[in-house]
């Protein structure tokens, strides 16, 4: 038998009293009077916010979309199977959070910043609420550096800036995400943080495309954000929230980010689900009335931020699929008039051969030359005009009547620049390599070079420079821009290279 002291006990008592502290939670608490397809309404809450985290039994949590007068219309970001009417629902004070910071680098994360890469626990301490108010005019400056591709159609002919949105749209399967990866691939050495968003793809796609990734070593600074077609509409509703929050957290430190919405159709259609859920009146195309604003508050967030608030800037890349090339449609309309400039891709140029299918007739980027550096500018001028001369004349060139020396000169030099735009996917070129090849092909010199010779020839220049005339990538690289030496540089290569070819 223990002999128990009482002034043991007593000094036992004594401590606990002194270290009681008095814990009282205050929480709002309301009633599920409903639930099914991932809604619940729920009575009581009167102190509610919008966009509010509610906490459901089992640790399911909800977010609050609509106040009604006698109720609460919320969205399940969880699964709804333990959860019936009559269960209480309390309220957190909190909005929807991420983590964010560094330790999101090379990681795969779900629509809340949970990790999916079976990589183990993120250790951040940092959280952001995925909703936020875009930086105002006064924090901005203007748009004047290159975010570089790697792909030689799109940095001659619409150049992307830092701190743009650049819209790619389409049909299905004409290489719209090929665009973005390729993008993300050339990030490699640059500086960028790439953060991709999948929004209700297969989950096998996204899983192919982090395999690719993690191929060309680009995961070691890329995010990636999956909400994927089997997850509940509200995932797929935050996710590009998410992803835009965790590279606002490096922006804002600074630094360039890159993040690329694939794709925002899918975005859209989730949110009308949801909306129709919530007994919210349909619009046009049944979508809620709402649906630019869905789209605007997100891609307004892109931007670059004044000197003062450390110049970092985060470049937006939505992508948009079209029905049958409609670019009409209620969707394709919002985010083209949201965007600086879009990037066309045809069904009939990419099921010719010609890829990327850019038709550079109806993409434009409306911060234009600006965004590129000098030596591309210098350039890559006459390209668009080229082309479009090309495709005036090839019209009429098809009735096979006797064409006069100048057309014929026209039309083979617009073969051959179509030629030298295509490139194959995941081999995008740094932007000295581009200028070789554009130089090239502007300035004439594959005039007498058969057109299904030309990529043959690009190649080889390329090759030969790299071996015999090294310092004219170097000189492009550090400057900037071809001065006269550069130049005279270039055209010896060339033709050079021309006559052992």
């Amino acid at each position: 038998m223990v002999n128990l002291r009482p002034e043991e006990i007593s000094s036992v008592i004594k401590e606990q009293i002194k270290n009681y502290a008095a814990r009282m939670e205050t929480s709002d608490v309301g009633t599920v009077i409903q639930v099914a397809d991932g809604i619940a309404r729920i009575h009581g809450l009167e102190k509610a916010m919008q966009g509010e985290l509610l906490e459901f039994p089992g640790q399911v949590y909800g977010m609050v979309m609509n106040l009604e007068e006698d109720n609460v219309g919320v969205v399940l970001l969880g699964s709804q199977k333990n959860i019936s009417e009559g269960d209480t629902v309390k309220t957190t004070g909190r909005v929807v959070e991420v983590p964010v910071g560094d330790a999101m680098t090379g990681r795969v994360v779900n629509a809340l910043g949970q990790p999916i890469d079976g990589k183990g626990p993120i250790e951040t301490e940092e959280t952001r609420p995925i909703e936020r108010v875009a930086h105002g005019v006064i924090d901005r400056q203007p748009v004047d550096t290159p975010v570089q591709t790697g792909i030689k159609a799109i940095d001659s002919m619409v150049p992307i800036g830092r701190g743009q949105r650049e819209l790619i749209i389409g049909d299905r399967q004409t290489g719209k995400t090929a665009i973005a990866i390729d993008t993300i691939i050339n990030q490699k050495g640059q500086g960028m943080h790439c953060i991709y968003v999948a929004i209700g793809q297969k989950a096998s796609t996204v899983a192919g495309i982090v395999k690719t990734l993690t191929e060309y070593g680009a995961m070691d600074y890329t995010t990636v954000v999956a909400s994927t077609a089997s997850e509940l509409a509200p995932l797929q509703y935050i996710a590009p929230y998410t992803g835009c929050a965790i590279g606002e957290e490096w922006m804002e430190k600074g630094e360039d980010v890159l993040i690329i919405y694939d794709d925002l159709s899918k975005h859209a259609v989730a949110y009308r689900t949801l909306s129709l859920l919530l007994r919210r009146p349909p619009g046009r195309e049944a979508y809620p009335g709402d649906v630019f604003y869905l789209h605007s508050r997100l891609l307004e967030r892109a931007s670059r931020l004044s000197d003062e608030l450390g110049g970092g800037s985060l470049t937006a890349i939505p992508i948009i699929e079209t029905q049958a090339g409609d670019v009409s449609a209620y969707i394709p309309t919002n985010v083209i008039s949201i965007t600086d400039g879009q990037i066309y891709l045809e069904t009939e140029m990419f099921n010719a051969g010609f890829r990327p299918a850019i038709n550079a007739g109806l993409s434009v980027s409306r911060v234009g030359g600006s965004a590129q550096i000098k030596a591309m500018k210098k350039i890559a001028g006459p390209i668009r005009t080229e082309l479009a001369q090309y495709r005036e004349l090839a019209a009429f060139a098809q009735f096979g009547s006797e064409l006069d020396a100048d057309t014929k000169e026209r039309l083979a030099q617009g073969e051959r620049i179509r030629e030298i735009l295509k490139q194959p996917q995941y081999k995008p070129l740094p932007v000295e390599r581009q200028i070789v090849a554009i130089y090239a092909v502007t300035k004439k010199f594959l005039l007498d070079v058969p057109t299904e010779r030309a990529q043959e020839f690009e190649n080889g220049l390329l090759e030969f420079v790299d071996t015999k005339y090294p310092e004219i990538y170097a000189a492009i690289r550090d400057t900037k821009e071809i001065n006269t030496e550069t130049d005279a540089l270039i055209q010896k290569a060339i033709s050079e290279f021309k006559s052992q070819f």
